[in-house]
């Protein structure tokens, strides 16, 4: 295999949210081997430098930037660091997500839901207004957000979760319709689906976690599509074994 087929991002710039744990820190270790520089973000600093360390020691490239998506003009701050030190932006993964108390619709917890919206909804569209312009720069840029099933099927005791991925997914399809016409920014929606995470056992603490795929086989699929000439908005649930709910 010829050093560009083993390194089909080199060269490229790729910042990846929510990247200190599960499919984030997975995602980001597996662009990091495809040549792309990644930038880390997330709230736990010595995790993000455990990731940037397992990318450097592949001989790859990153840079931290711990950052609280729910800090009023954080993500401001980082985009003018990061178009201060890059002309474009050519990934952008979004992973990060919190899930709130599962719990009725009628006992949700207003701090709990306000969290969750914060992070999953709000931060999403500050992030995509923010790099919108050095999305644009770049040649073929992409962007994959990370969803739910309970989004479109929803839950008993799932409903803030559920609302806040559900809102999540309008910001990304109404990006990528209003994008899609003037400029070469791709968006595609991902649903993981039962996947081996922290989020995962905090809401089935009694599943064997060998049971479902590590975080790994997730990040593998990312990466792959990302290499795909894919039509925004794109769409598409992985597979999960029969008898794990998604």
């Amino acid at each position: 295999m010829s050093n560009e087929a083993a390194r089909p991002f080199a060269g490229q710039l790729a910042l990846v949210t929510g990247a200190s744990h599960g499919i984030g820190a997975a995602t980001a270790v597996a662009l990091g081997a495809t040549g792309a520089h990644v930038v880390l973000t997330g709230r736990d600093t010595k995790a993000l430098e455990s990731v940037e360390e397992a990318i450097d020691a592949a001989g790859g490239h990153a840079t931290i930037a711990p950052i609280d998506l729910t800090e009023p003009d954080a993500i401001a701050r980082l985009a003018v660091a990061v178009s201060g030190r890059w002309q474009a932006l050519d990934i952008l993964v979004l992973s990060a997500a919190v899930l709130p108390q599962l719990t009725s619709v009628v006992d949700i917890e207003p701090n709990s839901f306000t969290k969750a919206l914060t992070t999953n909804v709000l931060a999403t569209q500050t992030l995509l207004a923010r790099f919108h312009p050095l999305l644009r720069k770049s040649a073929n840029a992409r962007v994959i957000g990370l969803t739910s099933g309970v989004a479109a099927t929803p839950r008993a005791y799932w409903g803030a979760y559920a609302a806040s991925k559900a809102a999540f997914e309008v910001l990304l399809d109404c990006y990528a319709q209003e994008t899609a016409a003037i400029s070469k920014v791709r968006v595609a929606i991902v649903n993981p689906s039962a996947t081996r995470t922290k989020m995962r056992a905090s809401a089935y603490p009694g599943e064997d976690p060998a049971s479902v795929k590590p975080p790994e086989a997730v990040a593998q699929r990312l990466v792959a599509l990302l290499g795909e000439p894919f039509t925004s908005p794109y769409r598409e649930s992985l597979k999960v074994n029969p008898q794990v709910p998604v």
